[in-house]
């Protein structure tokens, strides 16, 4: 009985997981579907390109919920299941990144599960953890997507911070040592969720975001406009 009801747990969570916020915040912002806009991904980051801060900034709050519910949910079914608490919001993960609501039937006949790259549910299922940890991964999180730009990388970065954090808990007796587990299959998960732009990362053609992004605009701008110039020169000194 008792492993039937941890089996519930794990596919509401899942189901919960699924919900593509995404997709619902554009639609009713912008009127547009965010699978057809820059990566298709249904998390904020894509939110934010397809219809602006708040849509990004909504959409991240929803996604980063979802996984806190359930781990909340795993611990009210059973306080003691560590395992069930680091399960519960890892199937909110897989579902937000392959979501049983977005399939998609390929033309090869595949059958395809779309949804985010889970960064911001990952994060959530820290804090239903340990709500300190949001004063963590935040700063962090921030300071790699701003000073290097890059959203797949800032991602990535996340379970390796709640990793860090998570250790040091256990070390010192505050958390059970099976949350350090969480932030290592999340990263596994992330990483094959992001191959696409580990890919583009490694090429040098990724996405850029923030100022980096404004920053490399102006360079290609003023590199397209200097032709311009320098024929206009020379066909002025040809003409002298």
């Amino acid at each position: 009985m008792q492993i039937l009801l941890y089996i519930v747990v794990l596919l509401a969570s899942y189901l919960l997981g699924s919900i593509p916020f995404g997709l619902i915040i554009v639609g009713i912002i912008a009127k547009k579907d965010i699978r057809k806009i820059e990566s298709g991904r249904t998390g904020g980051t894509n939110a934010m390109r397809a219809a602006g801060f708040w849509a990004g900034c909504f959409t991240a709050i929803a996604d980063f919920t979802k996984s806190v519910l359930a781990v909340w949910l795993a611990r009210w079914v059973d306080p003691s299941a560590n395992w069930l608490h680091v399960f519960a919001p890892l199937a909110a993960v897989i579902g937000h990144n392959y979501s049983i609501f977005l399939v998609e039937k390929l033309e090869s006949g595949r059958i395809k599960l779309r949804g985010g790259a889970g960064g911001a549910p990952t994060a959530g299922g820290a804090f239903g953890f340990w709500p300190g940890s949001l004063f963590v991964i935040v700063p962090f999180a921030l300071l790699i997507l701003f000073g290097i730009g890059y959203a797949s990388l800032t991602t990535m970065s996340i379970p390796l911070i709640i990793i860090i954090i998570f250790f040091v808990r256990a070390w010192l007796g505050l958390s059970p040592w099976e949350y350090i587990f969480y932030g290592v299959f999340t990263e596994i998960i992330l990483i094959w969720a992001l191959r696409p732009n580990i890919r583009r990362l490694l090429n040098g053609s990724e996405r850029l975001v923030g100022w980096r992004a404004r920053r490399r605009n102006r360079k290609l701008s003023s590199n397209e406009r200097k032709p311009i110039s320098n024929q206009s020169s020379s066909s002025s000194s040809s003409s002298s």
